[in-house]
């Protein structure tokens, strides 16, 4: 059975995996992310040796790769990233090159949300919205049940809209972007202004699940941050559903609960339309790694069936000869 492999590579960690034809995670392998300001090469060494254990002694018949930045309209470049070194890189040829495997390269968000699409939480809908939080936002839109990418192939970077005029300082440039009020990021700097320092998001998180109230405030302002950002985005959308993704989602309802009171509190006309339900995303923080490598098995099917109808017709015409 040919063996297809999606890596997640976000601010914090790179998370490879080998995924069934049924979108089951088969085998999985977790790195740190070097970090931004470090030379690329770390981060594709980390996402070397996280393929390279999943794969095991077996060649990858194709690597999906799910990028936390902007990837372009081709899948080729990530244009972008604010938690990743890569600006304006050749990052898929560069990986195939190294790999000597075929590579797809796509934004996190649009992996998880195709994942979503095929095997979990948006199934069934033709409109949804996808929120991913980790340390920072992601985001993807769906649109006639599929993945819109937008002309730039861009569409979908909710977490660089800004929510605060001269707010905080965010890792893109920008000041005041919404993911400097909800994400890993922003939770972690909650508890460490009321003076609870050295903690990381999944330490918070499992605070808050023990009752600390000091975390469970933390994620009370990280929620109504994400509905009051979710209201604004269903009132540009209109979607049948939100499903919320990432590391945050993790915390389940204490995450979900203060976002739907606030998102029906901010939603405009909340009380004369359907109202979409606000969910977790069924496939959990793997969600992108599955979309990639997804992506990665239907094109390299597609490009399969495209050599094979070649081979067929130069069969036919040397017949005819």
């Amino acid at each position: 059975m040919a063996l297809f492999i999606g890596v997640d590579i976000g601010g914090t960690k790179v998370l490879a995996t080998a995924v069934s034809s049924t979108g089951r995670v088969v085998r999985t392998a977790v790195r740190s992310t070097p970090g931004r300001r470090v030379e690329s090469r770390l981060v594709e060494d980390a996402l070397t040796e996280a393929v390279q254990e999943v794969a095991g002694i077996r060649r990858p018949a194709a690597i999906g790769i799910a990028a936390a930045g902007f990837v372009d309209a081709q899948g080729e470049r990530v244009r972008f990233a604010p938690h990743l070194p890569w600006q304006d890189e050749g990052v898929r040829a560069r990986l195939a090159e190294r790999w000597s495997a075929p590579v797809v390269l796509d934004n996190d968000a649009n992996c998880a949300a195709r994942a979503e699409l095929t095997y979990g939480a948006v199934s069934g809908a033709q409109d949804a919205l996808v929120i991913t939080l980790g340390t920072g936002i992601g985001g993807a839109v769906v649109l006639d049940g599929a993945v819109h990418r937008g002309y730039n192939g861009m569409a979908g970077e909710f977490g660089h809209m800004q929510v605060v005029p001269g707010g905080r300082d965010c890792e893109c440039g920008g000041t005041g972007c919404w993911e400097q009020y909800c994400s890993g990021n922003a939770l972690v700097r909650f508890v460490r202004d009321q003076g609870v320092s050295d903690l990381s998001g999944p330490q918070v998180t499992e605070a808050a699940l023990a009752g600390d109230e000091t975390a469970l405030a933390a994620f009370a302002s990280v929620g109504e941050w994400l509905g009051v950002g979710a209201a604004n985005l269903v009132a540009a959308f209109d979607p049948e559903i939100v499903v919320i993704g990432g590391g945050l989602s993790a915390a389940g309802d204490l995450l979900l609960e203060p976002a739907r009171d606030a998102m029906r509190d901010s939603l405009v006309g909340a009380a004369h339309r359907t109202v979409p339900p606000v969910v977790r995303a069924a496939l959990g923080p793997e969600a992108g790694a599955i979309g990639a490598a997804d992506l990665a098995r239907q094109r390299f099917r597609t490009v399969g069936t495209r050599a094979r109808a070649r081979r067929r017709a130069a069969r036919g015409t040397g017949q005819r000869r």
